[in-house]
């Protein structure tokens, strides 16, 4: 979670960081998937503090992951094809 250049506070097996227009992030590992969850804080308003926040998101995922945008999006669309077919 250096990507936010903020501590990150632990709850269980969880890393949760507070940054820009997100309330929380949430991230952990669990039978060897990654996931994370956020919480927009729908009270920022400041365009450049968004805007701000989604890079430093997607730049995160991309270092936790290796894996671009466009790579997961592929990866996950193969994913759900898989478990509906």
């Amino acid at each position: 979670m250096e990507t936010f250049h903020v501590e990150p506070r632990e709850d269980g097996d969880k890393l949760i960081v507070q940054y820009g227009a997100m309330k929380e992030l949430r991230a952990w590992i669990q039978d060897k998937k990654f996931f994370v969850e956020t919480q927009s804080d729908l009270g920022v308003k400041d365009e450049s503090i968004i805007l701000d926040t989604n890079k430093k998101f997607r730049d995160f995922l991309e270092e936790s992951t290796g894996y671009t945008a466009k790579e997961r999006l592929k990866m996950a669309k193969k994913e759900v094809s898989s478990e509906s077919g």
